[in-house]
């Protein structure tokens, strides 16, 4: 009997990449070797896609075409890329001992020639500490990928490679790393809910620009909506339906944010950086958005509040209600709700305790937002969802005007989902949401506030609560004080689920007696030198 061919799905770009440039990084930090990664991956697109218009050009020159014009790029929304940032002159300098320092200099020359990248590319390849000869190793690995022709642009190639990038990083380096990195499961929801087709989407605290980026998405994947309206002249260009406006305070971080959405070709001249941050120094002070979409840092304590006392931030239609100055979960709602525009909305991230404190005026700060009709949904979150925080958290949605705003009359209801037993573990530590969950998740909002939805409360999911309902509970806003119990399924199976769970803890018990062998011996082998 022959043999059947065993055939093995091919693994991604961006995986094979990552496994080839984390075997490179040695004994480098994963916070610096970002920078390394993610710019010269960068500088590679930037310089595929100039070689490929140059060549053009090129075959061109006899009908007056200039390669070597600038304008010829800017006119094809090309970054104009010097000889020495090249990438054959660059890999062709792989393996001298110069390499760091012409890779440095490829960034400044790129810099000068595209005034929208100035500030903006890492100059950190000629320090001492990065192995030369690895770092031409990455060179040659890069160089590998083709990221930045027009074909390469058609499929994401270099999206795809970036974002992946950004979570593996993100995980390698923990906490820290998670402060500007949102999961992309959390991020669709995000915007999947807020549905953000046009107009002004605005992230106070961007990190590396995820939430502009899923809303370009969204656009290019709703193609259908434009057309059904009537609109598909400008459909098929998601920059000319939103604009966007951000603000980060951490400049390194600010600069993924910038080069994220330049490889995307996303204008990204209002997304800003200084260093005070949203709350001493709003970039954006006369914005009002149609969309904000945030995922600003948990229960943060240092966010100098007692500076901003007499914030004209602090008002919620009209009524004056200071946020504390030990956690910074309510000044953010505040400074949400100051930027939205009159029909605006706003989906953003919270820790799980944001929907019960009172605290220091947060309860009486709660309370106005739910009276004054303002709280439109809040859905509970699975745990592990973060890489940066084992926080709760939940989702919460503002509505400027929930009378008025295209969607049906609901000023006196606001809708609770509890979506913690969805998603699925990706490992011990992690879990994400399927796009299964989140189109359940989303559907049930649109179903919820379209006027021809066909919404229906589902015990232990779903339920939409008066405001009386809400007063009677004293504001509090956790799902399950709402949404009820499950009903229990008939076929429960109690052996198999006992089953199941036994095995589970078994797993962990025994990768744990592991972890447990190992740091011993490497306790003996201390003790023994």
């Amino acid at each position: 009997m022959a043999k059947t061919a065993k055939t093995e799905q091919e693994e991604p770009l961006e995986k094979k990449l990552w496994k080839a440039a984390d075997k490179l990084r040695k004994n480098m930090d994963a916070a610096e070797y970002k920078h390394v990664v993610l710019g010269l991956i960068f500088l590679k697109y930037i310089s595929d896609a100039f070689i490929e218009l140059h060549q053009q050009l090129v075959n061109q020159v006899s009908e007056g075409a200039d390669a070597e014009d600038k304008n010829e790029y800017i006119a094809e929304k090309v970054f104009f890329v010097p000889v020495i940032a090249r990438w054959n002159h660059i890999q062709g300098r792989a393996t001298q001992p110069t390499i760091g320092k012409d890779i440095d200099d490829a960034m400044d020359a790129i810099e000068k020639d595209n005034p929208s990248l100035r500030g903006v590319l890492p100059k950190v390849f000629a320090q001492e500490k990065l192995d030369k000869a690895s770092l031409g190793g990455l060179v040659n690995l890069v160089g590998s990928a083709t990221l930045g022709t027009k074909e390469a642009q058609s499929k994401d190639l270099l999206g795809k490679v970036f974002e992946y990038f950004l979570g593996e990083f993100a995980l390698a380096e923990g906490k820290k790393g998670g402060q500007f990195y949102t999961p992309g499961s959390v991020v669709k929801l995000l915007v999947e809910m807020l549905e953000p087709y046009e107009g002004r989407v605005f992230d106070p605290c961007c990190g590396s620009g995820g939430m502009f980026v899923q809303s370009e998405k969204f656009i290019e994947s709703h193609q259908d909506h434009y057309k059904k309206n009537g609109k598909t002249g400008l459909a098929l260009n998601p920059s000319d339906r939103i604009s966007i406006y951000g603000q980060e305070s951490n400049q390194t971080t600010w600069r993924l944010a910038k080069m994220n959405l330049s490889i995307r070709g996303i204008d990204s001249s209002n997304v800003k950086w200084n260093n005070e941050g949203s709350f001493l120094n709003d970039a954006h002070k006369d914005l009002k958005a149609d969309f904000i979409i945030a995922n600003p840092p948990f229960n943060d304590s240092d966010w100098s509040g007692e500076l901003l006392r007499d914030d004209a931030r602090w008002t919620v239609l009209g009524e004056r209600l200071v946020p504390p100055t030990g956690n910074a979960n309510y000044a953010w709602i505040q400074h949400f709700l100051y930027h939205l525009a009159p029909t605006g909305q706003a989906g953003f991230v919270l820790s799980k305790g944001s929907l019960t404190t009172n605290t220091t005026g947060e309860g009486d700060i709660r309370k106005a937002l739910i009276e004054n009709g303002l709280v439109d949904c809040i859905v509970n979150l699975p745990t592990k969802l973060f890489l940066n925080t084992q926080i709760p958290a939940c989702l919460w949605f503002l509505s400027r005007n929930k009378t008025n705003g295209g969607f049906r009359k609901r000023e006196n209801e606001i809708l609770f989902m509890d979506a913690r037993n969805m998603g699925f573990l990706v490992n011990r530590k992690n879990r994400d949401l399927s796009d299964a969950d989140i189109a359940l998740i989303a559907g049930t909002y649109h179903n919820y506030r379209n006027p021809d939805g066909n919404y229906e409360d589902v015990a232990g999911f779903c339920k939409v609560a008066t405001i009386e309902k809400v007063r009677e509970l004293n504001y509090v806003l956790t799902p399950g004080r709402y949404v009820g119990l499950a009903d229990e399924e008939d076929d429960f199976d109690f052996a198999e689920r006992f089953t199941a769970l036994k095995a589970e803890l078994e797993a962990q018990i025994a990768e744990e007696a592991e972890l447990n062998k190992q740091i011993a011996e490497n306790l003996a082998k201390i003790i023994i030198r």
